[in-house]
Parts: C-alpha cells; structure tokens; sequence
C-alpha cells in the first residue's frame, strides 16, 4: 500500500535541518515510513546512525528525535549513535505488534519476541534512560489467548512510557483479511480493554517517576490557560508551567512537581 523505499540524499536532509535552524527552529525530528532502513538499499548512501550524527553536527540544533522504526533494522551503529549523541533524546518508538512468534511470523514481521527484548537490553545499556513506545495490534486471526498472553508478558517485561493499541481489521487485498480463524469482535474487545489498562498503568507509573526530578525542557509556545508555557521532555511527555512566553524556543531545567496522565 506504501510503494517502494526512497532515501533522500543526506546533504538535502541536512540542508533543510540547517535551514530550519537558521529560521529558528530547534527542535527536529527525522520522519519516515521505517527511518532506520535509510539508505540500505542504496549503494554508497550512509546509514541512518550516520545521517544522525551529521544532523547532530548542524550548529544551534539543540533536539534531534526520529519515528518510527523497525526492530529489524536496529544496528549496533545505531545503538553507539544513542550513546554518543547528546542531542539525541532517549526516547524511541520502536512497534512490535505482538509478543507471540507465531503472531509475528503470520505478520511478516521478519522479528521474534526475544529479539525484540534484545533490542531493549542493547538500547538500555547504551542509553540508560532511554524510554519506549510501541504499537500492538490484538486479535490477529488465529491469534489465541496464550498468544494474547505472551504479548502481555512482553508488556510486562520491557515496560513502556507509552504506546498505540488497536484491534485487528481485515484490510481488502492482504493475506490476513480472508484468514481462517478470525477472532470475534467481543473478544478483541475484551483483549484491548485488558492490554490498554496494562500500557496504561505503565505510564501513569512512568509519568509518576518523574515527579521531582530536574529535567531539560524546550519551550515551544503557550500552554492551555494565562500564563502558562508549554514544551516537550526529553521523553516526549507535554510539560506545563507558569512562566513568560520569552522563555519560548529556550531551553531550561524544570522541576516537575505534578503528573498526569498525558503530561
């Protein structure tokens, strides 16, 4: 449904950043279909981990973020790239789609659960506070309730700041759509109800975390009431606080004293 992969030269992406920055922007994010196939099938292109470092590089950038990812191409050039890059927030969306190989395989998913869960260890050892996002579908067909369940073990295992849930739907034309052994629409119901209160109460806990911790935040304009500022953490999270607007496009450590369930 997307076509074929297309890279664009790494000296037009720095380009742009560079001419984003010299309009004041500070805040950037590279965005694509897979971000982290860049230039894999392109001879004599660079990686991704080393298109990062060369955006990394533009001068009066202060935030470099990338969506969304694929387990598959996750490199060890690209865990060093979390490590060494300042910039870089420790923040990653990375979709699994199920904790159940056999789930995985009938989604050509070309990745297995402990993989995945290898793919965390290594992030986590390069960048200690890094936090995670994922994408689940449930109620895949054929998908049954031990397959659920592995699904929410891996939930439980990596623990995640936030992440986007769905239930299956027959799309016209795929292999899946005209599947055998097609869940129920109850069941899908009850099995997202289930790992929704699960990825939930993981950021609640997560958010909950950062109450009295010191943090970067970058200001990107007015928050929702007088008065107010609003920017991004590290991690993504909206932040909320009292303050001037000529704080707005500066960067400033900000106590968080509250937290809520989106911010």
């Amino acid at each position: 449904t997307r076509g074929g992969e297309v890279s664009r030269p790494a000296a037009d992406v720095v380009d742009e950043v560079r001419r984003l920055v010299d309009a004041g922007v500070r805040d950037v994010t590279l965005i694509g279909q897979n971000v982290n196939s860049y230039g894999l099938k392109v001879p004599g292109m660079p990686t991704f981990a080393e298109l990062l470092r060369r955006v990394h590089d533009v001068e009066g950038l202060a935030v470099l973020r990338y969506t969304t990812s694929h387990p598959r191409d996750m490199d060890d050039e690209l865990y060093a790239a979390h490590r060494d890059l300042p910039m870089l927030m420790p923040f990653l969306h990375l979709p699994v789609q199920s904790g159940s190989d056999r789930i995985l395989s009938a989604m050509n998913r070309k990745h297995t659960a402990a993989k995945f869960l290898d793919i965390i260890t290594r992030l986590r050892t390069a960048r200690p506070d890094i936090a995670l996002s994922s994408d689940f579908i449930v109620g895949h067909p054929g998908e049954s309730e031990r397959d659920f369940e592995a699904t929410m073990q891996l939930i439980r295992d990596v623990g995640f700041a936030q992440a986007y849930s769905f239930k299956y739907s027959p799309r016209p034309g795929t292999p899946a759509a005209g599947a055998p052994a097609q869940v129920a629409e109850a069941e899908k119901d009850a099995r997202l109800w289930e790992l929704q209160a699960l990825l939930r109460e993981q950021q609640a806990a997560f958010n909950a975390g950062c109450v009295g911790q010191a943090i970067p935040v970058l200001f990107t304009g007015t928050g929702r009431h007088p008065g107010q500022i609003a920017g991004r953490s590290p991690w993504l999270q909206p932040v909320h606080l009292s303050g001037p607007e000529s704080l707005i496009g500066t960067e400033r450590s900000v106590t968080i004293t509250a937290a809520h369930t989106n911010s």
